[in-house]
Formats: C-alpha cells, structure tokens, sequence
C-alpha cells in the first residue's frame, strides 16, 4: 500500500502492517495475567454506523469504553508518529469492557484491517471476546462519509473505500467465525426504540445487570464524544487525522432522522451492486432474530419493516439462500 504523504507516509504490506501493531500491543497485553483480561465486548463497523453513540452507552451503564485502540495505534504506525499505549484493565476490577473499531475513510489500510485479528495475534485470549458487528442503513451512512471527508478526499476515492469498508465486514466476521469468536449483529435503526433495543442488546450479551433506562436516556451535557464529559475513552492518534465536529453528541441515546443529502442514484445504484445493501439486510435480519425486535426500516434503502417471529425466522437458512429467493419480512 502506497503512501499518500499525509495519512500515510510510507510503504506498508497489509501483513507487515497488522504484525507491526500486533507486536505493539502486544507489549501491554504481556503484562496482563491471562486470567485476568477483561472480557471484550468488540463493536466493528465501517464508520459513521452510530459506533461512538453506542461506545458511550457502554459508558453510561459502567463499563470501560474505548474509541479505537487498535486504529490509533495503526494510524501511529502509518505516520511514524509515537505510538501510544492502551493497557486494559484488570478483569478483577473491571470484568467486562467495551471498545468500537471501524473500516474506513481515508486510506485503503483502514478500510481492509481486521482488528480483531491483530488483537488476537497480540495475544488477547479468544474466549474473552465477543464480536458486535455494527451496521447501518448504507444510504445514510454514505451520505454522512461524504459530509464529513469530501473536503479531504476525493469524491470517487471515497466512495470506493466506503464500498471496501462494507465489503470488509465479510473478512471480519469470516476471521471471527473461524477463530470461535462469539458474535451478535446490531443495526443503527434499532435505536428508533433506543431504550427497548439497548436493553435486548445488553440481555442478549449477559449484561442486563449493568443496563439502566437512565444510561439511555440521560447523558448529562455532553455535546461531543471526544469531550472529557463523555463516557468515551480516547487513544491518542496523530493530530492530522483530527476533523472538527466529527463526534457530536445528543443527550441520550436516540435515532436521529437524517437526509441522504448528496447520495446520487447512481451512488444507490453502485451499493446496491457491490452487494453492499444485502450485507445491510442480513444484519438487519440477523439483529432482529438474536435480539428478538422488530425493526421499522420502512424509511432504509430496505423499505420495508420486519417483524420478528420466533416460529419464522431461520438465520442460517437465510443466508444460504439467494437474495432474490428470500421471504419478504414484512409487518
């Protein structure tokens, strides 16, 4: 992968790449008992899927949060800058932890790493991982990258990694499957119930005694993730990756309606063809099956609402199945 003097200031194989920050953690993580790494509750997605939303709502409810270790300490390597550190803590005092990574904008390492690979490579005990993969109506999503980065990548350039970002979600999930990594699947527009879809999330992940409807509902005055009133932990990254304004923050954990502003048809067209919008459905599905919601995406690319049937829904025969072939879930 080529450098592209800013976000990248030399040459990398993706390898070489997720061993050198393997390696890196790999320094703090020795230090670590092995029986007393936290457990990991991982939140993976490409970017602006609702991650530092959901990472904060983790926060709330108690549990050490982190926005992107893993990413930081990549982004320190691609640049040269000096790496930073991330030590979790101990399980004894903190027994379970949260922490998002996500695919994407501006270089095609970001948009291709696993993180999880490199977590395990660093020596992060398997059973205490847990994968959430993180998805979110691609139309918005698409809308949101070209709102925050057309001003520092081109517009093509990033639509295709916006596309590689999606795709990469395969990669993941492959990579946890076949290392027995648990994982549960959630979408952005399941917090049109926030308070609901939180509590089925933290039930489903065993958590329900740290769920609150208060850490929902009620985030202080927060205005921005990256401020030291979030519940948001952050991992020093090189300064050039910093964009103003990129972690604003509502009171509470909420779906906020948004435009597709500047997605063309063609755009639509584009996801629709890469298979980037059927990746987005079979999250959907495999989020209402394992949390037991139904889901309203008459407003998603998806148009339709899907209603949850325990005597119906069949995960492993739905993606076996052919898109064209699959039952329409419909309320």
């Amino acid at each position: 992968m080529e450098p592209d003097g800013k976000y990248q200031t030399r040459d990398f194989r993706l390898n070489d790449l997720t061993s050198a920050v393997a390696t890196t953690l790999s320094a703090d993580f020795h230090r670590i008992p092995t029986d007393d790494f936290p457990h990991l509750y991982y939140g993976w997605g490409r970017c602006r899927v609702g991650s530092t939303a959901i990472a904060n709502l983790f926060g709330e409810a108690g549990i050490p949060s982190y926005y992107q270790p893993v990413k930081s300490s990549m982004r320190n390597s691609l640049t040269g800058d000096p790496q930073s550190h991330w030590t979790p803590p101990l399980a004894h005092e903190h027994p379970n932890i949260f922490s998002k990574e996500v695919a994407g904008p501006y270089l095609m390492a970001e948009c291709l790493y696993i993180p999880l690979q490199i977590l395990i490579e660093a020596g992060y005990p398997v059973d205490r991982l847990h994968l959430i993969m993180l998805d979110r109506d691609p139309v918005l999503s698409l809308a949101s990258w070209l709102n925050k980065w057309t001003d520092r990548v081109p517009r093509d350039r990033l639509i295709r990694h916006f596309v590689l970002a999606s795709l990469n979600a395969i990669r993941v999930e492959g990579y946890a499957k076949r290392h027995g990594v648990a994982t549960t699947h959630y979408i952005h527009e399941a917090s049109r119930d926030p308070v609901r879809a939180a509590a089925a999330l933290f039930h489903h992940l065993g958590l329900s005694d740290r769920f609150s409807a208060e850490a929902v509902t009620d985030w202080g005055e927060v205005e921005a993730f990256d401020s030291g009133k979030s519940s948001v932990i952050f991992v020093k990254e090189p300064d050039v990756y910093f964009v103003p304004d990129l972690h604003r923050a509502e009171p509470g954990y909420r779906y906020i309606d948004r435009s597709r502003g500047d997605v063309t048809d063609a755009d639509l067209d584009l996801l629709t063809r890469m298979g980037v919008t059927e990746l987005y459905e079979a999250c959907a599905v495999a989020c209402m099956g394992e949390l037991h919601l139904s889901l309203d995406l008459s407003e998603t690319v998806l148009g339709r609402r899907m209603t949850f049937s325990p005597e119906t829904f069949a995960p492993d025969a739905f993606y076996e199945t052919p898109p064209t072939e699959r039952p329409i879930l419909v309320s």
